[in-house]
């Protein structure tokens, strides 16, 4: 059966080859094909037709709420003394109080259709779309069950984000590792694997990946890994799932490479990539506001699954979002992340100079380029920080997180996963110097074994 041709798109005289919709389908998993739209929620568009009078929905009447105005402050530089307040006007707490669109407010999906064109250079009518959702966790379980059946194998980076590999358990997928280093996930080991699979056994359906600052090793991948991946990606048909929470937590050097939802837009076809953004780490972790950049067929899915699990994210933190992203506008948005980098590189410089103080000699570590983590491997323990850090290290007082649960596949390993966003720097240095007890005395017992 020959491949569906890629359709082209003027997007504004910006030209792009967009995969068709009929690639799609046979690419989905089967519970996709099983979702049906909600009745109600199919015809919920209509009711913004001029003139009509709906009898549609069971909305609660908004005279019945409790809330009646909001008021609140925000950051601000540029004022006198350092917040602005925000009022929300009625007919937006009206709004913000009362269901909305499954995919989002349609004002904010606006907002972050002009924020992907500015950030990635993608153009809304170019064959992709945006859906939010209650997190961008929400976004990928959905993403993934819109691609993945029972027993499907899939190429996950390792060590990965814990967080997502309960995901793949959950739907008994194949998790084959694809190995990563100080400069992202090895490409060429990925073209290794491929390259070598049995030819009876279906290939891998996606790529899990965390490209910047990757949770929990803080690598950022080379360009020159992005695009044999993106290569890759064509060459033996899968998807490539971009899990961006830490783009904008980028505090490496100047010339950082673009991400896989913006290189896509140069190749061949487009329609490959799914990308997922938060909020979550330049905004607020409580607002729970995630959303999915990527081809219209699999967000259509994921819509779906949304309209049958919890109908929406929340009308009121997207309101709120809404309201403090449209206060800022693009340039503000820009140079509130920038502070933000900025105020984690110091964390980050803070921690580093205590690891230089306290496990010089006793572990070894890559400095991170953007994100929250520090990964490092402690040194002469017999290739397991396992016990030194559920057991040891707790009893002392210091907890952080044995490398061992951000892989795939169980196995034992020397690595530590760190964070530092939240200590200041006299608890750093105590934690740091806690750590350093614990693993001289292990060495010296190991040494009397």
């Amino acid at each position: 059966m020959s491949e569906p041709t890629a359709t082209h798109v003027d997007a504004e005289s910006n030209s792009v080859q967009v995969l068709p919709a009929s690639f799609y389908p046979s690419r989905l998993s089967h519970a996709s094909h099983r979702r049906r739209e909600d009745g109600i929620r199919a015809l919920l568009p209509l009711e913004s037709r001029p003139g009509l009078i709906s009898l549609l929905v069971g909305k609660p009447n908004s005279e019945t709420f409790p809330i009646t105005s909001m008021q609140f402050n925000i950051r601000d530089t540029a004022s006198p003394n350092g917040e602005a307040t925000m009022q929300l006007t009625e007919e937006e707490l009206n709004d913000g109080l009362q269901y909305t669109f499954t995919n989002g407010l349609p004002a904010l999906r606006e907002w972050l259709f002009g924020l992907q064109e500015r950030l990635h250079g993608r153009r809304k009518g170019e064959g992709w779309t945006i859906t939010i959702g209650a997190g961008s966790q929400d976004m990928i379980f959905k993403g993934v069950n819109a691609l993945i059946n029972p027993g499907d194998a899939v190429l996950i980076e390792a060590p990965v984000y814990a967080g997502t590999l309960t995901i793949f358990h959950t739907l008994d997928a194949e998790m084959i590792e694809v190995e990563t280093d100080g400069h992202g996930v090895c490409s060429h080991s990925m073209r290794e694997i491929l390259e070598n699979w049995p030819p009876s056994k279906p290939k891998p359906k996606l790529f899990y990946t965390v490209p910047y600052g990757s949770n929990p090793t803080g690598s950022t991948a080379t360009l020159e890994r992005r695009l044999e991946v993106l290569a890759l990606s064509r060459e033996h048909d899968f998807f490539i799932l971009e899990d961006d929470p830490y783009y904008n937590l980028y505090f490496g050097p100047a010339n950082r490479p673009p991400s896989y939802f913006e290189l896509e837009r140069d190749l061949p076809e487009v329609g490959r990539v799914l990308r997922f953004d938060s909020l979550s780490k330049i905004m607020s972790s409580g607002l729970r506001v995630g959303f999915a950049s990527g081809p219209e067929a699999i967000l259509r899915v994921m819509d779906l699954h949304s309209q049958a699990v919890n109908l929406q994210a929340s009308s009121f933190s997207q309101m709120i979002a809404l309201k403090v992203l449209s206060a800022w506008g693009y340039d503000g948005f820009t140079a509130h992340t920038a502070r933000v980098a900025q105020f984690y590189r110091e964390k980050r410089d803070v921690f580093e100079a205590a690891m230089q103080r306290h496990l010089a000699g006793l572990a070894e570590w890559t400095s991170p380029e953007a994100g929250m983590f520090f990964w490092f491997k402690l040194l002469g323990m017999e290739g397991d920080s396992e016990y030194i850090i559920r057991t040891t290290a707790l009893e002392r007082g210091v907890l952080a997180l044995p490398g061992a649960a951000f892989y795939p596949n169980p196995r034992k390993t020397a690595y530590v996963r760190a964070s530092f966003s939240l200590l200041p720097e006299d608890q750093v240095n105590e934690a740091l110097r806690r750590l350093r007890e614990v693993i001289v005395e292990v060495r010296k017992a190991n040494k009397r074994g």
